[in-house]
């Protein structure tokens, strides 16, 4: 018996709720799933990956707040319709992460990344300790090489770099063709906002070099989820994390890359009872 309410596919989600946050002196867009701070609540931070935004997590945020859990799924800077210009290393967006956590109002929370974002997620948390209680990685791999194609074309074709990505983040099981005409929507109405941003996102990723360094530095409760048809970044390519990190565990879910479009319902339930077990956790319990 599943210990949490699904699915929610097929239900009707409500409009994500606008919280504007000043980070660093630029407006940060964050979805708070309708639910106002409560410094008594626990955290929850969503960070995105590449050229994409905060609706990736519209049903993951929803839950969450739901449940009890303050919830910031921020447009990442110079990202859809956060301010400032897009930050270009994994490094710099880690040390972005504790400004949006004090913006917020939040003194430590859980981070779940995808993608870039997951590299984003795993370097904030070996380097801020103190702030983070657990962190998800969705998505991930590390290294995180992306292909000389791909970098030429996020370059000099932008539309056609969007095309390889929408084509290779989608598995070819089921009905997905709509799923990747909504992503390649999503990336093509973003990068026409901040012309260079795909490539910047991409070149992001390659460049990290710290993961094996983060991975190990790490304390606090981590969990893996992998799309077993993830053709982006395959679950044999996070094996270095895995193998390095001290206290995690691993979630598979039957989808590619876009794991949160293509199986909204597994993603969601990995993550609340992640969630849920953060809850009821000691609070010495966290870093032991």
């Amino acid at each position: 018996m599943r210990p949490f309410p699904f699915p929610w596919m097929g239900k009707t989600m409500n409009v994500p709720a606008q919280t504007v946050l000043h980070v660093q002196g630029s407006p940060v867009w964050c979805n708070d799933a309708g639910r106002a701070f409560d410094p008594a609540l626990p955290t929850f931070v969503l960070l995105h990956g590449a050229l994409n935004d905060h609706s990736v997590w519209n049903v993951q945020a929803a839950w969450l707040a739901a449940h009890g859990w303050n919830v910031c799924a921020p447009d990442l800077p110079g990202h859809g319709r956060s301010g400032g210009a897009a930050l270009a290393s994994v490094e710099a967006l880690a040390d972005w992460v504790p400004a949006l956590l004090d913006a917020a109002g939040a003194r430590q929370a859980v981070l779940a990344g995808h993608s870039m974002g997951s590299l984003v997620a795993l370097e904030a948390a070996a380097r801020f300790p103190e702030r983070v209680d657990a962190v998800a990685l969705l998505g991930t791999a590390w290294p995180m090489k992306v292909a000389d194609a791909l970098l030429a074309a996020a370059r000099d074709d932008v539309a056609g770099a969007i095309e390889m990505v929408a084509k290779w983040s989608h598995s070819d099981v089921g009905a997905q063709a709509g799923l990747r005409e909504a992503s390649r929507r999503l990336m093509l109405g973003l990068a026409a906002r901040a012309p260079g941003l795909l490539h910047v996102d991409l070149a992001a990723c390659n460049a990290y070099a710290g993961g094996m360094a983060a991975a190990s530095a790490l304390h606090c409760p981590v969990l893996f989820v992998m799309g077993e048809r993830d053709r982006m970044t395959p679950p044999r390519s996070a094996q270095i994390l895995t193998e390095a990190v001290r206290h995690g565990r691993i979630a598979t879910v039957d989808a590619g890359h876009a794991m949160m479009a293509e199986q909204p319902d597994a993603v969601l339930e990995a993550l609340a009872v992640f969630a849920e077990e953060r809850r009821h956790a000691q609070p010495d319990a966290a870093h032991p």
